[in-house]
């Protein structure tokens, strides 16, 4: 039986609950009283509030014996005891031995269901871990055996961003861009600078307030002064919707004023540039910013894996996120106050431990006893089983990365 985030469908926020599937070893861990009593005698469904702290402050020690004492229970299929088991190995960063507990899944399972869910884990665990050669020939095995395309390899190990040329993210704007994408903002200005280069996508921005405006134009000229190369898609489109919002000889609206001579420097419009820093001297009785084209990454930086953040609307997760009072998951209550639907891009999260996990299920079933969605989006395979494990699918909707 397939587990429910590995169909093609994601798993609707308070979904029945699957048949339960905890083991004694686990229950036995020196994890909080809590916490074992939630995974005991609580069912899933429920949104108390767990205690994921750790008694004796060991950390390593309880996650290795969640992974060694996670087995079958008479009653429990087989394949979900080897999905549970194989993500709490990899959440303590066992890598080899989360490998050997797919492979070993893999050469006893019959069912075709549990055999795409192991083979989505086992693949993403070798782009997860840089394999790219296991990964392709696991991948011929993969086609032969499902008669269709295996995932696309992508290198999302931690060594792909040290290694030869630096890649690029593309960061998607859209809808109406105001001040409520400060924090947003942040995080763009930390991609930029961890990667020494920026792309981003202004294409299907609507339009952009005075705060906005601001917030994008700290940004780009931040990002300009720290020499990153940031490249602007759409920016005559952008120069397009700023050019109704200001008017030569109307001292207002400065901030749009600066930006759309900022943007214009991404286009090949010097001369309107030329013409519009004449208006905003009459209008500002203030020198103007100077035509200064900056320089833009180039075709072979750009990575193939878009980043796909409405600013306004997504909140991130990305790298590794481990213990229980991670900034990066705290931060979610804040973002979450103000929307309905919760949308959390987790395309670069590439672990969590079982704390941070259960951290994560703390903070979601709140947002769910408040009536708000919350959507997990990109989420790989083996965090994504770490989440099934943690019971995140009957309070979230979790979406597998492609």
């Amino acid at each position: 039986m397939a587990l429910p985030f590995f169909g093609k469908k994601p798993v609707p926020a308070g979904s029945p609950s699957p048949r339960p599937r905890t083991s004694s070893g686990a229950a036995a861990s020196p994890v909080s009283s809590s916490a074992k009593s939630s995974r005991s005698s609580t069912p899933r469904n429920e949104t108390s509030s767990l205690d994921f702290t750790i008694a004796g402050g060991d950390l390593s020690r309880v996650l290795a014996q969640c992974a060694d004492k996670v087995h079958v229970e008479e009653g429990v299929d087989e394949m979900t005891a080897s999905v549970e088991e194989a993500a709490i190995v990899y959440a303590n960063g066992c890598y080899d031995e989360a490998r050997g507990v797919l492979e070993q899944a893999l050469a006893t399972t019959t069912t075709a269901d549990a055999r795409y869910a192991l083979w989505g884990m086992l693949l993403d665990l070798f782009r997860l871990t840089g394999q790219k050669e296991r990964f392709e020939s696991r991948s011929l095995i993969y086609a032969t055996e499902f008669e269709r395309s295996p995932p696309a390899w992508h290198d999302l190990s931690p060594q792909a961003t040290r290694t030869g040329e630096a890649k690029v993210q593309t960061v998607n704007l859209s809808g109406t861009l105001s001040g409520q994408a400060a924090a947003q903002f942040v995080q763009l200005i930390q991609i930029g600078m961890r990667n020494g280069a920026l792309r981003i996508d202004l294409t299907r921005l609507r339009g952009v307030d005075n705060a906005g405006a601001e917030l994008l134009l700290r940004a780009v000229r931040g990002l300009r002064k720290a020499r990153i190369k940031l490249s602007l898609v759409g920016a005559g489109h952008l120069a397009s919707v700023l050019g109704g919002q200001v008017a030569n000889g109307r001292r207002e609206n400065q901030t749009t004023w600066l930006l759309l001579l900022e943007v214009l420097q991404y286009t090949d419009q010097q001369e309107r540039f030329e013409e519009l820093a004449v208006e905003y001297a009459m209008t500002f009785e203030e020198s103007p910013p100077s035509w200064e084209p900056p320089p833009a990454a180039t075709a072979s930086q750009i990575d193939a894996a878009v980043l796909a953040v409405e600013m306004t609307d997504i909140y991130v997760l990305e790298g590794e996120i481990l213990g229980p009072n991670t900034e990066a998951l705290r931060k979610i209550t804040a973002f979450a106050a103000s929307r309905n639907k919760v949308e959390v891009d987790c395309s670069r999260l590439r672990r969590m431990d079982f704390v941070s996990a259960g951290t994560l299920f703390n903070i979601v079933s709140q947002l769910h006893t408040q009536g708000r969605l919350v959507v997990l989006k990109g989420v790989n395979s083996m965090v994504a089983a770490l989440m099934q494990v943690m019971g995140l699918h009957q309070v979230a909707r979790i979406e597998l990365r492609d």
